[in-house]
């Protein structure tokens, strides 16, 4: 193998094991021997590829977080004209994953979030920028269904979109702790309710 894409596959590799001990235990619970002994690797070996444990969480949320969101919330309602129908899609995909996850710490952005809010700037910058990618997707999806006539003209596209992103971070919450199945179906039966208040009337002769 050459020898680029072999660090590359080894990278990715540490990365993805990363994520996961992250995820499972937080960063500040988690060291990079941790990691090392998941892997079965040196610190050498570490330090190879990464400058500091700063450097290699900042790597997994650029290269490994980042595609996570974007191909699950993002990807999804890209490009069409009825927002609602996507959206409520989209969202139900996300959270019947959640349900069959048997390690479901709940919302992974929103945990990291929450994690290094006050704690670490740098890392807090990468973090919000997969937010903002998110929010900025959602308002002009809902501003584009909005000229096509699918959402009353009235709506007010930023405010749906802080209330989608918060609801469905909250949801992913509670689908944590117990019957997250439940959770997920009287979220959606709500969630379509709302859209039906939104949605554009039909006007009948």
């Amino acid at each position: 193998m050459d020898k680029s894409l072999k660090r590359m596959a080894t990278m990715q590799r540490m990365q993805a094991k990363g994520l996961e001990l992250f995820y499972t235990k937080g960063y500040y619970n988690t060291s990079v021997d941790d990691v090392l002994k998941e892997l079965s690797m040196s610190k050498g070996a570490f330090y190879y590829h990464f400058d500091s444990k700063e450097d290699f969480f900042v790597q997994i949320v650029q290269n490994l977080l980042a595609r996570k969101v974007y191909s699950t919330l993002i990807e999804p309602i890209e490009g069409h004209d009825n927002p609602i129908l996507k959206i409520t899609q989209c969202f139900e995909d996300a959270l019947e994953t959640a349900v069959h996850n048997e390690m479901d710490f709940g919302c992974i952005l929103s945990n990291f979030l929450s994690e290094f809010n006050g704690r670490n700037e740098t890392i807090m910058k990468h973090l919000n920028d997969i937010l903002s990618i998110w929010e900025v997707n959602l308002v002009s999806t809902l501003q584009k269904g909005k000229f096509n006539g699918h959402l009353d003209r009235h709506v007010d596209c930023e405010a749906v979109a802080t209330y989608l992103m918060s609801s469905y971070i909250g949801v992913r919450t509670l689908m944590a702790g117990i019957a997250p199945s439940a959770r997920k179906y009287r979220f959606m039966s709500q969630l379509k309710q709302y859209f039906k208040l939104i949605e554009a009337k039909q006007i009948t002769a």
